[in-house]
């Protein structure tokens, strides 16, 4: 058991760290202290109190990351509550049954998804309330909440007569054995389950990023990751407001150009993002560079190479802010090419491994630790893996883990959570793998996505697509078997087509060019007979990951 209190972590950094900035609107420009933080957590609680919400109550979250939406999910854990995080790219359909799934009795939400929701399918709540300013938006029959809401201000006078201080921070008496959040996955699988969390999961993630020396109070963060999501949430969000250090919400879309101007503008400390962020920059910055003749010859001179390497690698640094210690990058597999060539730049990246139902981490190195191909070790002292493999060291098996991190469970499916532990009680991870002496973690596929060829030979459809990826014009790609044979679906990198002037009616004969070159690089039970042109990207999960399922009978 983690020795640190989850609850406590912020009843001490909300006192420690009362007067530095917190949270801050990228772009509505504002910004939070922690005290002020604290004291709309007090507000929130005194509503709660109000409401008589029990502990252990269930309350809902939904909406796109702002300051208003760190301040809920604190005040209902603080409080002894359950919070219930919902990704809002979910559909009307899923927020319904999440939230009766999960049995919660109140939704905060931003106005818009509210819009969007049916009240008579959600009739067990007894109220909502809007992320913007946390009036009240609903209210079930027999209840008084806008009146409660009316009198909230007087309320918070009579028990805080002089205002709310640092001296009246008294949060729940909570063991790090309870369940503190119920987070429902958003997996390339299309199933959605609701993974009990406690606040010992929470504090181990928390308690090993202390031991890294990667952020530190007072310094900045840039938050353009949905914090719905586990990864997101735990590294954006409850590590630095732990810490003291202080977050931007971008709350836009992280397109290239807008992602940049925010790192200009923040110049955080440390970068958390996924592979497709860095992906785009790369295509968008450095791939135009090194496509040029010049810079090709330039490369292929002595000495003169690690020069040019050093000013690209400056460049995106001086890109990306240009006042970080590192960026770590998460939540599925990097590129192969770009994964190499920021490597062989000395880029100060790594790329850690976890899962929502170990609250993520379950693996990571520093930058000067990253081995390529790689993505870290095993957290010493909190979590431990294995592979389910008679030579774990070279043969490829099921990544199993167990640890302080693994959570509790999926909520109100015993099934589902029987299914998800060995006999021995490691936890499966459904994905593939070796490691090393050290326990560093070699992925190479999910244990679903696999494809067993007609001779027996395992087939990882991400390698392909890492290759494929790599091609002309080509912004995406899904491998998929269809009768036998291993086909490819190609969403074109329209922008490139266009600043080259090639036509669109070409794009059927580079493609097969593409799979000529793409076939010289597989194995023979690997070759792909086909790439089709597909209209759109692919559907993703919040963390960017192509949802698979959506496309298996194409």
């Amino acid at each position: 058991m983690i020795k640190e209190n989850f609850i406590k972590l912020y009843e001490d950094s909300f006192r420690k760290n009362w007067e530095l900035p917190a949270y801050t609107d990228y772009s509505k420009e504002s910004t939070l202290s922690f005290g002020e933080v604290a004291g709309e957590i007090a507000r929130l609680h005194l509503l709660f109190n109000e409401c008589q919400v029990k502990e252990g109550e269930k309350i809902a979250l939904v909406g796109k990351d702002s300051s208003s939406w760190c301040i809920v999910y604190l005040a209902v854990v603080t409080y002894g509550a359950i919070i219930v995080p919902i990704l809002q790219d979910f559909n009307p359909n899923d927020i319904h049954h999440i939230i009766n799934h999960s049995e919660s009795s109140f939704l905060f939400v931003s106005d818009k998804i509210w819009d969007s929701l049916e009240e008579e399918k959600i009739s067990n709540l007894r109220g909502v309330f809007s992320l913007s300013d946390f009036r009240c938006l609903h209210q079930r029959d027999s209840e008084w909440i806008r009146k409660l809401l009316k009198e909230l201000d007087a309320r918070m006078e009579e028990k805080y007569p002089g205002g709310f201080t640092p001296a009246h921070l008294r949060y729940a008496e909570i063991d790090n054995d309870q369940v503190v959040l119920l987070n429902y996955t958003s997996g390339t699988t299309g199933f959605s389950k609701g993974v009990m969390l406690t606040g010992n999961n929470l504090a181990g993630n928390i308690t090993y990023a202390r031991t890294l020396d990667v952020i530190f109070r007072g310094e900045r963060m840039l938050c353009f990751l949905p914090l719905a999501h586990a990864y997101s949430c735990a590294f954006n969000f409850l590590v630095p407001t732990a810490f003291g250090a202080h977050v931007y919400f971008l709350g836009k879309m992280p397109t290239p150009k807008i992602l940049l101007k925010a790192f200009e503008d923040v110049r955080p400390h440390l970068i958390i993002t996924v592979p497709l962020i860095l992906e785009k920059i790369y295509k968008k910055m450095i791939f135009p560079l090194l496509s040029r003749r010049t810079m090709k010859l330039a490369l292929n001179i002595p000495l003169l190479d690690s020069r040019i390497y050093a000013q690209i690698r400056h460049r995106l640094s001086d890109a990306m802010g240009g006042n970080f210690r590192e960026v770590i990058v998460g939540g599925a597999a990097m590129n192969e090419e770009v994964t190499e060539f920021l490597y062989k730049i000395k880029f100060p990246f790594t790329i850690g491994y976890g899962m929502t139902e170990c609250a993520p981490l379950i693996s990571y190195d520093h930058h000067y630790e990253y081995i390529p191909g790689s993505c870290g070790q095993v957290l010493k002292e909190i979590m431990d893996v294995r592979i389910d493999s008679a030579d774990p060291y070279h043969t490829v098996g099921e990544i199993q883990v167990r640890g302080e991190n693994v959570m509790k469970g999926y909520y109100k499916n015993e099934e589902a959570t029987q299914n998800a532990f060995t006999e021995d009680g490691w936890l499966h991870t459904g994905d593939l793998g070796t490691i090393d002496a050290f326990k560093r973690i070699y992925m190479r596929g999910r244990n679903k996505t696999l494809i067993l060829s007609s001779n027996g030979q395992n087939i990882y459809p991400e390698e392909i697509e890492s290759k494929l990826n790599n091609l002309p014009f080509i912004m995406e790609s899904l491998v998929i078997e269809k009768n036998g044979r291993m086909v490819g679906l190609v969403y074109p990198d329209y922008d490139a087509v266009d600043s080259t002037g090639i036509s669109h009616e070409d794009l059927p004969a580079i493609m097969e060019q593409n799979r000529k070159e793409l076939n010289k690089l597989l194995a023979p039970y690997e070759q792909i007979t086909q790439l089709h042109l597909y209209p759109t990207e692919f559907e993703k999960t919040p963390k960017k990951s192509i949802k698979r399922y959506l496309y298996s009978n194409y």
